[in-house]
């Protein structure tokens, strides 16, 4: 026996993402189905790190999540800062607003996700939803009266769900983007990370800023340690793919190396232990402004390839784009139009007007990465001249400061004392 279902919006993938959009089609009274393969809380391989822009959007929907997220000590760690290794071993601490008042709260906090995913997710039921979980998806089908329909099965029983529009949140390996996106099946620019837990890491920062090691071996990409609740740390790295395949890296074996035998980091991790196992998975970089719409689909988070090619960070983006998609879905509801010129204009259009600079600025700052000597010299200047300092700080609230990285005259200017 199938069930059919009729709604105005379905959601496939009930991360960040699709909790994003979720989260806001419901604020604009509109109805829509979620649908997730896991049963939360489940787990998902990542960083841990949550920027301001994930802030952004959470206080966007209810300041009252960030109050919640900042009361819980035992759940979610305040971040107040970032702190660069250079390949020289010499660190330089950025804290992400040098002015902030002692009671200002944080702009970012580091959590599992196995807590943040289902802090969202315990948010999202309403009367303008109903929630899969567990579901295995059969199949995306087009209909010939401009609608789509999503096959799944749930319990053993089979749902079939029709709706004008579809939101793809599924990752990029997902369904969604798979079956929609045709012209560009899988994400051009790949990174590989991988993650382990560690307890009893010594040396961490009072104010729990987040740590970027760019060792000399893993150039253009570095090992990560952010400070999490209850004592324990994230630890990991993140390389282009491309850079794995050309030097044959081992990534487990070269991190676990770094730690053991790194001046720099090897003493701090001297009484520490591995919590549970080691754990890779892939990063779908923006470094190309590709489609992420079509007739009738929109894709977000890392099903529209949105993580930050220089930092990694794709919590932020993924709930940013998850917002959009629905503001751009509130209006093609009204007006009754979900072809893909529409929606190019509403959503792509809008995602990387907001986006697109910050994440071309980043895919320059990455390749820059692979010239060790350049990021010697920025730290080794940026130590010794305290307006130096300020200024990287403020370029990470600040695009039109943070764009100059790109630019020649940054570094003449550094050399010439300017």
């Amino acid at each position: 026996m199938t069930t059919k279902l009729e709604t105005k919006v379905i959601i496939i993938g009930a991360g960040p993402a699709g909790a994003g959009t979720s989260v806001y089609l419901t604020q604009a009274g509109i109805q829509h189905i979620i649908i997730d393969k896991a049963v939360f809380p489940r787990d998902k391989v990542c960083g841990d790190a949550c920027s301001g822009k994930t802030a952004f959007v959470m206080r966007k929907a209810n300041p009252q999540w960030l109050e919640e997220v900042f009361n819980q000590a035992d759940k979610f760690t305040p971040s107040h800062g970032i702190i660069f290794v250079a390949p020289n071993g010499k660190s330089l601490n950025i804290p992400y607003n040098p002015n902030r008042k002692p009671d200002e709260q944080a702009p970012g906090f580091t959590t599992p996700r196995m807590v943040f995913d289902n802090f969202l997710f315990e948010k999202l039921p309403s009367q303008y939803n109903t929630i899969y979980q567990g579901a295995d998806i059969k199949e995306i089908k087009r209909n010939s009266n401009n609608t789509i329909t999503v096959v799944f099965v749930k319990d053993n029983e089979t749902v079939e769900v029709t709706a004008p529009m579809i939101i793809g949140a599924d990752g990029d390996k997902g369904i969604t983007r798979k079956t929609l996106l045709t012209e560009h099946s899988s994400a051009k620019a790949y990174a590989v990370g991988l993650r382990a837990y560690y307890t009893g890491i010594t040396g961490l920062n009072k104010e729990n800023f987040i740590e970027l090691h760019f060792l000399p071996e893993m150039l253009p990409g570095y090992l990560w340690i952010f400070p999490m609740p209850n004592g324990i740390a994230n630890v990991g790295v993140g390389i282009l793919s491309d850079v794995i395949r050309k030097k044959k890296i081992n990534l487990r074996e070269q991190m676990l190396h770094a730690i053991k035998t790194n001046p720099d980091i090897s003493p701090r991790f001297a009484n520490a232990t591995l919590v549970d196992k080691i754990q890779g998975w892939g990063l779908p970089m923006g470094m190309e402004q590709l489609p992420v719409s079509g007739d009738n689909f929109m894709l977000t988070g890392d099903a529209a390839s949105l993580v930050d090619p220089f930092s990694g960070e794709g919590i932020g983006n993924a709930l940013y784009s998850g917002m959009l998609a629905a503001y751009a879905t509130e209006k093609a509801l009204k007006e009754g139009k979900y072809n893909r010129s529409f929606l190019k204009t509403e959503y792509d259009d809008v995602l990387y007007k907001r986006l697109g600079d910050e994440l071309k600025i980043s895919s320059t700052l990455q390749r820059l990465c692979r010239f060790p000597w350049l990021f010697n010299f920025v730290v080794n200047k940026a130590n010794k001249s305290k307006s130096l300092s300020d200024t990287i700080s403020c370029m990470f609230t600040d695009m039109d400061l943070r764009d100059k990285l790109r630019k020649p005259s940054f570094y003449l200017n550094i050399l010439f004392n300017r």
